[in-house]
């Protein structure tokens, strides 16, 4: 397809008349308007697809969605259904760019996606895609995967081809929670040990996992395998896999009928490459202007961001490194800044020497996205923030009814609640490695050196559940902290696995933490009293009351001193001989009424109530003397617009890396999985049943991604570790909707293979087809397959430069069959072809090769007997050429030979 049309359309600074070869695209883009509707597009799961042929968007059918070809560009509407009837609401719009799309498609995006929000209307996130590096949200569209397909225009015509089974091909699985699925050469050389592989055959799909794949890949290619069956097949296809080779004699036979015998081993999958956490908080604002002629980028500043350093006039310019660059309009921005964004992301990246496939976003003031937003220390919206100031009042009124906390559980994640805290409550402190039983009377007293479970036991939906709370003291040692968790899985093995764990740091307590000891929460900067073991108490101690009910009241001792005041709060000295209540301020009626309630706890000494500013002298001398203190009016707290954000957690090759999945749903969470749930004032690690490998490394997961989260984020934070089937209200509440029973009736993938098994009999008659199959593929055919190809193409191929290279390519035999060797199929099924010869064909230079680790780097001595030492790079396979070098080896072997051999330097094959 050619975009070069489009590239003029990109506008300048100062705006010039389209391009009359863009004039088409204009059209498409102006006649979506959206009191006219839509294109000729039913809505499918919010989705909206155009493939650009010819510079026309023309609608992809929903039957296709999730298929890319390669040599196109796609235009990728995403308006949620809850968001369809709201005026303004954000939308987001997407360019996807084919690897073949050629260089005209990488200026397009701009123009495209301007047009395209104007005739939409409201707000739209513009994102450019790349393929094999699409973001987060975009791959999130499509659950069952997205399939890579190769071919351009033509081949882009039988998007809608359904129950079509003359058809052979090889599909490469990779990916984690998003998989993808890319054609790859129909044969054993594209194999490897650790991804998973798909042979279509039309009327049979086998699934080939290798011998490395985990369990979690072998489960997703299962799930893409079965979605193509039933989007192309109408799920009449038979599917089968092969997990051990050896077991599955019939089903490689029919394999090896495709491709031929095995000749040589398998190779180990090259590792993706993925960013971890650590590399992606390396953020970087910088505000875009245009001075005169010359565009000014200017470093504004690094993590952690404010929200105060975007200007509502500005345009700003925010680099994540390699892995995004975000550009952010303000509502005043001029027409000029806004228009010239996608152009200016470019040039920034090319600037950088970012990878090309580095993803762009560009948003409006007030359109930002979720991953934008947690870049921020805080955000607040001006809407979201009144809206919660006028309900907070009748969320405190309805949070203790704990019918409404278990049947909403959404309002049990706002309030951090699982119920009432009218539940059971034990307490253990660890000490010497081992947790002695607290005296129930004293379940409230904590000590900051010190560590505590803290188990407590309610029931929901008539099932007793269980939440352990591992408190840690600021002045507990790291064996005490590690004793800590010892016990608590202990504990938890006792309860079988049952037990939700909640990590939390003193000072950072959850609200249902402070609502399970009504008020009554004291930590002691030295032991109490009751546990001091004959060590004299201090002589003053003064003790900070923090809280209006008992609900959300915490007392910690203070150093006692003057300087640990505040005027907004109320504080309590002991002395030897007298107790005094200070009441600052600024403190509320609430504050006063609950902190008379608290010192009858803490000291049993007289009482004397003090005014801020008529303290005794008396006071001033127990505090060492007057000094100056915090007497500023507390400024109200915050109302963070962050969404709840969910991500798939993996370190298989190294540092963590995080996959996040936008959009999310229960349907998200796997059983091979170890998911991270962020809602921002504590974090929630979900354990699937067949992850429990990594229960001991997931907490530091949760740790390592707070410490390296641009926001700065506190390393207090709760981290809760949920396992799945004993998910709280707190964490189900984030997702729209919550099955419990989920989990009973989901089968495993044994079952689904089990369910998936065909009878000997029908695979031999589907074999039977293939081999036809081949016969009427063979020269002379309107349609050659992959296998006539190879065998054509060193007869037909009548380049010089490639007639001069074929006598260095692989010898001949070397490889795998091209042809259909007789033994290799079902002994039933021969003597239907027995009649046919088959002759065995040279391979070409092009239709196989030999691994990339054999060859690159490698010197002559370490070469595999035959290769000439100075066209190593003629061994490759055709796919791993194009992937390597970017270009073709029709294209390679055209360029000058000093290109040719400069080339071959950089890339190790020299």
């Amino acid at each position: 397809m050619d975009l070069q049309g489009v590239r003029q359309w990109e506008p300048a600074v100062n705006e010039k008349p389209l391009a009359p070869e863009s004039c088409a695209l204009e059209r498409e883009t102006r006649r979506m308007d959206p009191r006219r509707g839509l294109p000729n597009t039913e809505s499918h799961r919010d989705l909206h697809i155009w493939i650009i042929e010819n510079l026309q968007m023309v609608p992809v059918p929903e039957p296709a969605y999730g298929n890319f070809f390669e040599k196109h560009c796609y235009v990728v509407l995403h308006v949620p259904q809850r968001l369809k009837a709201t005026p303004g609401a954000p939308k987001d719009l997407h360019y996807w760019i084919g690897k073949m799309a050629g260089a005209g498609a990488e200026g397009a995006p701009g123009s495209l996606l301007r047009h395209l929000k104007e005739a939409l209307g409201g707000a739209a996130v513009q994102h450019r895609e790349v393929q094999g590096r699409e973001s987060a949200c975009f791959r999130s569209y499509f659950r069952s995967g997205i399939i890579y397909r190769k071919g351009g225009l033509a081949s882009a015509r039988k998007h809608v081809e359904t129950n079509v089974y003359n058809i052979q091909r090889l599909l490469r699985i990779r990916g984690g929670k998003h998989v993808s699925a890319t054609e790859v050469e129909l044969s054993w050389h594209s194999f490897n040990k650790s991804d998973v592989f798909l042979l279509d055959l039309g009327r049979l799909m086998i699934q080939w996992n290798g011998p490395k794949a985990s369990a979690a890949k072998k489960a997703r290619g299962l799930f893409l395998t079965h979605s193509l069956r039933d989007r192309e097949r109408g799920g009449r296809a038979q599917v089968s896999v092969v997990d051990d080779e050896a077991e599955a004699t019939d089903l490689m036979e029919i394999m090896e009928a495709v491709l031929g015998h095995r000749v040589r081993n398998l190779h180990a999958a090259m590792p993706s490459k993925r960013m971890s956490e650590l590399q992606k908080a390396n953020v970087h604002l910088y505000q875009i202007c245009q001075k005169s002629k010359d565009l000014v980028v200017q470093e504004l500043s690094t993590c952690p961001l404010t929200q105060d350093l975007l200007q509502e006039e500005n345009c700003y310019m925010l680099d994540q490194g390699s892995f995004k660059i975000y550009v952010w309009q303000g509502r005043l921005a001029s027409l000029q800044e806004r228009g010239a964004a996608f152009r200016r992301a470019l040039s920034f990246i090319q600037a950088k020497g970012y990878p090309s496939y580095t993803s762009v976003e560009v948003m409006d003031d007030g359109a930002e996205s979720a991953g934008f937003k947690q870049l921020f220390r805080s955000w607040s919206g001006q809407q979201r923030k009144n809206k919660n100031l006028s309900g907070m009042g009748k969320l405190l009124q309805v949070k203790l009814d704990v019918g409404k906390l278990h049947s909403q559980p959404e309002l049990a994640a706002q309030l951090r609640m699982v119920d009432d805290a009218s539940g059971s409550v034990q307490v253990w402190c660890v000490q010497d490695s081992c947790r002695r039983p607290v005296d129930p009377k004293r379940h409230g007293q904590l000590c900051a050196d010190c560590c505590y479970l803290v188990l407590y036991t309610y029931r929901r939906m008539g099932l007793i559940q269980h939440v352990l709370y591992l408190w840690q003291g600021l002045q507990a040692t790291a064996h005490e902290i590690s004793a800590l968790r010892a016990n608590a899985e202990e504990l938890d093995l006792w309860y079988h696995g049952a037990l939700v764990q909640e990590h939390v740091t003193m000072g950072s307590e959850p609200p249902h933490f402070l609502a399970i000891f009504q008020g009554q929460l004291m930590i002691f900067q030295g032991r109490p009293s009751h546990s001091r073991k004959g060590h004299p108490a201090p002589t003053v101690s003064l003790f900070h009351i923090q809280g209006t009910d008992s609900y959300n009241t915490r007392t910690v001792e203070v150093p006692a001193r003057a300087s640990a005041l505040n005027s907004n709060d109320v504080f309590l000295l002991v002395t030897a001989n007298l107790c005094y209540l200070w009441f600052g301020k600024g403190c509320s009626g609430d504050q006063r009424e609950m902190a008379r309630t608290v010192v009858t706890i803490i000291s049993r000494e007289d009482m004397e109530i003090v005014l801020e500013g008529q303290e005794p002298p008396d006071f001033w001398e127990a505090l060492g003397g007057q000094a100056p203190y915090c007497s500023n009016k507390r400024p109200p707290e915050d109302v963070c617009d962050f969404q709840p954000r969910l991500f798939e957690c993996s370190c298989q090759a190294g540092p963590l890396v995080l996959t996040e999945v936008v959009f999310f749903s229960q349907e998200d969470l796997d059983k091979y999985d170890v998911m991270l749930l962020d809602a921002w004032q504590e974090i929630f690690l979900w354990l699937g049943a067949a992850a429990s490998e990594w229960k001991q490394k997931a907490v530091a997961w949760g740790q390592e991604y707070l410490k390296t989260h641009p926001a700065g984020r506190s390393l207090a934070t709760p981290i809760v570790l949920v396992k799945q089937g004993h998910e709280p209200p707190t964490f189900t509440g984030w997702f729209c909707s919550w099955d419990p029973y989920k989990w009973n009736s989901t089968q495993s993938y044994e079952e689904v293979v089990e369910g998936n098994l065909g009878a000997v009999s029908t695979i031999s008659e589907i074999t039977a087809e293939i081999v036809n199959f081949q016969l009427s593929r063979w020269p002379g055919n309107d349609r050659a397959g992959p296998l006539a190809l190879r065998a054509l193409k060193s007869s037909e191929d009548s380049s010089e430069s490639w007639s001069s290279l074929s006598e260095v390519g692989p010898r001949a035999g070397t490889g795998s069959r091209s042809t259909v060797s007789r033994s290799t199929v079902s002994r039933s099924t021969v003597s239907s072809a027995s009649s046919s010869s088959y002759q065995s064909s040279p391979r070409s230079l092009g239709s196989g090769g030999l691994p990339q680790e054999q060859l690159r780097h490698r010197a002559a001595k370490d070469l595999p007997e035959g290769v000439d030492p100075a066209h190593k790079e003629a061994y490759l396979s055709d796919s791993d050429f194009q992937d390597i070098f970017g270009k073709s080896k029709e294209e390679f072997y055209s360029m000058a030979k000093w290109r040719q051999q400069q080339e071959k330097k950089q890339l190790g094959f020299f």
